[in-house]
């Protein structure tokens, strides 16, 4: 996320290099197509389609690009998209997930161990590091403007689960499920991000050496195309 927030150092998502790139969109359509494949086209019963239309909306991706993509979704000759989660043992024992999204999981597999041959790190066995995690839904909130108690109080009773205050922002914290309902309360603010992430239960501290070796792994996996996220739970203060 953006800023100075903590919750930073355990997430990073490709942004501006995409754009750079000209990926963004393709990634973006990826996940409408493979969301409206796992829920269907209505966003209102469909959580992570009505995520991925606001990480459109976030990246300028015009409206008719979704709405045809959304239709799209639904052909035959449409390409299936798989949601793997890769976990992985870093350096000084820092705990790794890398979510992808790929039409090709032979290919994603081979791009996995080709990133550890070079970079180093060890793949974990399924549940070894995503037990240290929690998967939360998190709503950021522009401060300005903004009365704490007021929208404390309205988060609360539409069920949020932790309210933070940061530098710039209010952090909104929900369990998965309310991720929406909780959002759909906050119509008088400005809400910056609405999202799903990977939360550590216990944060690693390591050397200085241990943590460029991880940051180096970690933007590897970051420049794979059909990478979405990075998670991890290395203390970077």
């Amino acid at each position: 996320m953006a800023g100075h927030s903590k919750w930073a150092n355990i997430k990073h998502r490709k942004g501006r290099a995409d754009a750079i790139k000209g990926k963004i969109f393709s990634r973006i359509a990826k996940e409408i197509i493979s969301s409206v494949r796992m829920g269907g086209p209505d966003p209102k019963g469909n959580t992570h389609l009505r995520l991925a239309i606001q990480r459109a909306r976030e990246a300028n991706m015009p409206s008719e690009n979704v709405e045809r993509t959304i239709k799209k979704a639904g052909g035959s000759d449409q390409a299936d998209y798989h949601h793997i989660i890769y976990e992985i043992y870093g350096y000084g024992g820092v705990g790794i997930i890398v979510e992808a999204l790929t039409d090709n999981k032979n290919r994603m597999a081979s791009d996995i161990r080709i990133a550890l041959n070079k970079n180093g790190g060890t793949m974990a066995n399924p549940g070894a590091v995503t037990f240290n995690f929690d998967q939360k839904g998190i709503i950021r909130v522009d401060k300005e403007g903004i009365d704490m108690d007021v929208l404390f109080l309205a988060v609360t009773e539409a069920g949020a689960e932790d309210f933070k205050e940061e530098e710039e922002t209010y952090l909104v914290i929900t369990e998965p499920h309310k991720l929406y309902s909780v959002k759909d309360a906050l119509k008088e603010v400005k809400v910056l991000e609405t999202e799903l992430v990977m939360i550590p239960k216990t944060i690693m501290q390591c050397g200085l050496e241990d943590e460029k070796a991880n940051m180096l792994l970690i933007e590897w996996f970051e420049d794979l195309d059909d990478v979405d996220t990075v998670f991890h739970n290395m203390s970077m203060e």
